[in-house]
């Protein structure tokens, strides 16, 4: 079942110091109500942004393999190397034809220039001018065919190297030593843990509130599993429902990691995200003031006679530096920050106390 919660900073409770019947000073904390977020909490699903499976871009029998699933692979690193004795060859074609279409162009050069100053002297007719003219442009667009025939050969000499488009780390290997590779065919499937998002199944009901924490930057908080919380205001609510559940889609995006070797959020987790969707007054002590022994919660009241006695209560949410009271006190109570130096004082109360029934009884 869907909890409300509640989240805030402890606003400064009022400190005052009381004297107590021995003239020892007793430091105390007024309990108060304060405002505090009314949270909802649901249960959301980590996914990585960047989800890939790499394909081989050529064809080649599968030579190398570098890495295998759950190991972490860095942007730019060779996943898998191709048989590459076909493309090599293709590029040293490539690059002799390129170097003999270069050798045709310079020839097509001087003899064009050879034919541009017997033109001048009027020695050639405008017909061998313009073949001249012709076997240059031709020449030329031959040099331009091998170059592009080159940067083809290597890129698809490149292409037998199949690299990593991002660091992460791989989830699926699709081939083995021995196989061929086709274009298109998967080769490795991995994720990024650098970026991080968390979808969560919205009840419609809290959606305007979502909605209107997203158009208003508010900060949804997600739960980590080692306890620590992260905030982020980065919502992305679609804009249906499922027809099954009623509920929305949202989806929260984490702040980026880089890489961190500490990291405890892996896709496929389960983590507990808080909505703000309103505020609630709550009474708050100090944690300072709280005594716990064995099963029993308590605080040392003090009256407003300056008279100590422990009070039992009953705490809800744990804030950084106080609890809501759920029963046991009520505003404007003072409660004793030191609950050692309190007890010290309340059993010195009952002892004078005693001592003085104990006088009244003997007159």
């Amino acid at each position: 079942m869907l909890n409300f919660k509640l989240i805030a900073a402890v606003p400064a409770l009022l400190v005052l110091s009381v004297q107590i019947a021995q003239g020892a000073p007793l430091q105390t904390s007024e309990v108060r109500a304060q405002p505090l977020p009314r949270e909802y909490r649901l249960d959301g699903v980590i996914e990585a942004v960047n989800r890939t499976t790499v394909s081989a871009q050529t064809q080649g029998q599968v030579e190398e393999l570098f890495y295998d699933v759950d190991d972490f692979v860095e942007k730019g690193a060779v996943l898998v190397r191709l048989k590459d004795t076909e493309h090599r060859a293709r590029v040293g074609q490539a690059a002799a034809d390129l170097k003999s279409a270069a050798a045709r162009l310079q020839q097509a050069k001087e003899e064009h220039e050879r034919v541009v100053g017997l033109y001048r002297k009027k020695n050639v007719s405008a017909s061998a001018m313009d073949k001249a003219k012709a076997d240059l442009e031709s020449a030329q667009a031959a040099l331009d065919a091998s170059t592009a025939r080159l940067e083809q050969a290597q890129e698809q000499l490149a292409y037998t190297q199949i690299r990593a488009p991002y660091s992460g780390i791989v989830t699926h290997r699709h081939v083995s030593v021995g196989e061929v590779a086709s274009p298109g065919s998967p080769v490795m499937s991995g994720i990024s843990l650098d970026q991080l998002r968390v979808t969560v199944d919205v009840p419609q009901s809290i959606i305007p509130s979502v909605r209107g924490g997203a158009s208003s930057s508010a900060r949804v908080r997600v739960y980590l599993p080692d306890g620590e919380v992260t905030e982020t205001s980065k919502i992305t609510v679609f804009p249906f429902a499922d027809l099954g559940s009623n509920t929305f889609k949202v989806r929260i995006d984490l702040p980026v990691t880089d890489g961190d070797p500490d990291q405890v959020l892996f896709p496929g987790m389960l983590v507990k995200t808080g909505f703000v969707v309103g505020e609630k007054s709550e009474l708050m002590v100090p944690r300072a003031a709280v005594v716990h022994r064995s099963e029993v919660t308590g605080v040392y009241v003090i009256g407003a006679d300056g008279q100590i006695s422990f009070r039992l209560v009953r705490l809800g949410q744990m804030l950084p530096d106080a609890y809501v009271v759920l029963a046991g006190l009520s505003a404007g109570e003072q409660v004793a920050l030191d609950p050692i130096a309190a007890g010290v004082a309340l059993k010195s109360q009952l002892v004078a106390a005693r001592a003085e029934q104990a006088e009244t009884a003997h007159d």
